[in-house]
């Protein structure tokens, strides 16, 4: 099995991209890591050019990741590596497109997208089985939609109950 430096010589770009950086070869809990380094991202792309400046970004950390995903798996030789966190910066921008920039719509995705990644409900569990590069995406991209749907409930439900 390779190191961290032999996979990021054999496949440099995909090693960027994968590990978001190197974010990924944090020594515990780089998928929280990674989402809490996806959050400057979020805020540069929403000052940028608001929903549609997040929603390209997600979109292309998700098309990107896929690729990457695949190499670096295929690269270190075992199946969905914890040092793949593209996954991770993709979902939470899922989650954050299209929703305003507040301190607890910021705070609600970030800890509502985790709490779906760790416990993978369906239909994320039935995504992550996809082969490569597809199952280490499609679950987190499934949990960030999933995670957008439920703040846009909370955010009708809350403009809803105090009319």
């Amino acid at each position: 099995m390779p190191s961290a430096a032999e996979a990021a010589g054999r496949a440099p770009v995909s090693w960027l991209i994968a590990t978001f950086c190197g974010v990924g070869h944090f020594p515990f809990a780089s998928g929280t890591v990674a989402t809490l380094a996806a959050v400057p991202v979020y805020l540069a792309g929403w000052y940028a050019g608001g929903d549609a400046a997040v929603a390209a970004l997600a979109l292309f950390f998700a098309v990107s990741g896929m690729p990457a995903a695949s190499a670096l798996e295929k690269t270190l030789g075992y199946h969905d590596p914890s040092e793949v966190v593209v996954d991770e910066v993709a979902g939470f921008l899922f989650t954050m497109a299209f929703l305003p920039l507040t301190v607890w719509t910021l705070a609600a995705g970030f800890f509502i997208f985790r709490a779906l990644d760790v416990l993978k409900p369906w239909p994320a569990s039935r995504a992550e089985k996809l082969p490569g590069g597809w199952g280490i995406m499609a679950d987190d991209l499934v949990c960030g939609v999933m995670g957008n749907l439920i703040i846009h409930a909370g955010l009708w439900a809350g403009g809803w109950l105090w009319r």
